[in-house]
């Protein structure tokens, strides 16, 4: 976070909130400390899905693969509402994204507001194809605070090698349109970033995107490594530069995940994701729903969140997190 983003960010501090962090924290503690599960409070951050749609097919995306096993759908709004009720004293951070295109959902801004006058903490990851200047200025208008927006090349022919479907274009037009219509309302928010997924067609264009972002006044680059899914023997996507790489080279051909995969998970105790059915699932690597802890079409958060299913979740992970599958090939939560 620059400046401006951290300030905004703390403006959204309450006491209930700092209570409820401290409990979280420790309570994660507690359990790193004892080997066993203890939770107190609720999540300082959840992930909604606002739907698995998406106009892009990229290669390491389910929703661009349309290679979900699970039910694929959009958000309902009074789901939504019902949840953001539940948690509003406690939750500090919301973001409108885990696979699709958020853009999609008819209602995707309606639900930013309603979280944003709730004073939480609104983020949200699109493609920026659907960012005509009229959805700019609803955008902006909405009270979102942070717009990641992926920028994977920095010309057509590198950009759709990954984007495959996308045009950069698009991309860059619905960046300027939100960055004109910031400053034509007179707006600190959203904060703009430019997420570069580092894969190997586009590493040679890094330093190209920081000069972009300056040219269309972005606030902040980030670069992001790839979650590659078949890398054991290599893999076309996996970067050549190794600080941009999630998997170690072994020398003979294969590939292991640099990660040591500590028997502990910092997302399982200040965060989760709810899929666009009312499904918790622990974090955004259980992009299948292979690990749903319950319903809230059937009960409230606090009751799954504190549930034996969840303790039993967690409870393997601090035995031991290798075995779990989805953290086979994580590249972070674990906090030290």
């Amino acid at each position: 976070m620059n400046l401006k983003d951290q300030l905004n960010f703390a403006s959204k501090l309450t006491p209930k909130r700092v209570v409820n962090a401290v409990k979280i924290l420790g309570s994660y503690g507690l359990s790193k400390l004892t080997k066993s599960p203890k939770i107190s409070g609720l999540p300082m951050a959840i992930g909604f899905e606002p739907t698995t749609s998406c106009n892009l097919r990229c290669p390491e995306c389910p929703s661009g693969l349309r290679s979900f096993t699970r039910p694929t759908g959009m958000l309902q709004k009074e789901l939504y509402e019902n949840t953001i009720d539940q948690l509003k004293e406690s939750l500090l951070y919301l973001t409108f994204y885990f696979q699709g295109e958020p853009y999609l959902h008819k209602n995707f801004l309606e639900m930013v507001r309603y979280a944003a006058d709730r004073k939480i903490y609104t983020a949200t990851s699109t493609n920026a194809h659907y960012l005509t200047p009229e959805m700019a200025e609803k955008t902006v208008k909405s009270g979102i605070d942070r717009m990641i927006i992926s920028i994977d090349g920095t010309t057509q022919e590198t950009y759709e090698q990954y984007r495959v479907g996308g045009q950069l274009s698009k991309a860059l037009e619905g960046t300027k349109n939100l960055i004109e219509a910031k400053k034509r309302l007179n707006s600190k928010t959203p904060h703009t970033i430019f997420q570069f997924l580092v894969v190997k067609p586009n590493e040679h264009q890094i330093e190209d995107v920081y000069r972009l972002a300056e040219e269309y006044g972005v606030d902040e680059v980030r670069l992001k490594t790839a979650q590659i899914y078949e890398y054991e023997n290599g893999n076309e996507l996996i970067p050549s530069i190794d600080k941009y790489s999630r998997y170690r080279n072994n020398g003979d051909g294969t590939f292991s995940i640099k990660n040591k995969l500590l028997n502990h998970c910092w997302k399982m105790w200040h965060s989760c994701v709810i899929t666009w059915d009312g499904t918790l699932v622990p974090c955004c690597f259980d992009k299948d729903s292979e690990h749903p802890m319950g319903s809230l079409q059937i009960k409230t958060f606090k009751e799954i969140w504190h549930s034996k299913p969840y303790q039993n979740f967690r409870k393997a992970l601090i035995k031991s997190r290798s075995e779990v599958e989805i953290c086979k090939n994580c590249s972070e939560g674990a906090l030290v």
